[in-house]
């Protein structure tokens, strides 16, 4: 019965981060303004993500521009693009193998062998989504923090965290938890 549980905890955890890993990954929030210093203009928001740059005015209206060129993205941007793709294709695949390995562990008596290295193969995918997740994540949010306390960079170019990395961080702990529980089997 606790291995039931787990196994459906285990599956809820991958699929929320699976859901999350596909929210970061499309969200423009990664890095926002700081109002900061004389930058204290409120009124305009500005949105950096993987996919797009957009600038709110007063909450009411949101212009989005999508990068023209990939050629013309800085080198961590295209990685983290991939990084990110990868994430998510290798989360959706990872669900899959872990919803056929619970499907299937209590039909298949005669063969529990084949259904534990199966498990075993989405608690492993899980671990490696979990990670591959929490590369770009991390690297952009040390290279904000990094930049905020610079005195070097000036304070109209200074941003703070936004919400797709922090959705990236849960999405990680999630996916790696849930791999940590298919890997316990």
């Amino acid at each position: 019965m606790a291995c039931c549980v787990l196994q459906i905890t285990g599956l809820i955890f991958g699929g929320v981060g699976m859901v999350g890993t596909l929210a970061a990954t499309a969200m423009p929030q990664w890095r926002v303004s700081a109002y900061i210093g004389g930058n204290i203009v409120v009124f305009e928001s500005i949105w950096e993500g993987l996919w797009m740059d957009c600038i709110s005015q007063l909450g009411i209206r949101l212009q989005c521009k999508f990068y023209d060129s990939v050629l013309a993205l800085p080198p961590p941007l295209e990685a983290f693009r991939a990084l990110m793709c990868f994430a998510v294709v290798l989360s959706i695949i990872s669900f899959l193998m872990a919803i056929v390995g619970v499907k299937y562990t209590h039909r298949a008596k005669e063969d529990p062998q084949g259904i534990s290295i199966f498990i075993l193969a989405a608690g492993v995918a899980f671990l490696l989504t979990g990670i591959l997740v929490l590369i770009p994540v991390s690297w952009t949010g040390g290279s904000i923090i990094r930049d905020f306390y610079d005195p070097k960079v000036p304070t109209s170019l200074k941003r703070e965290l936004g919400a797709a990395l922090y959705v990236g961080w849960v999405s990680a702990a999630l996916l790696i938890a849930a791999g940590a529980m298919y890997c316990s089997f």
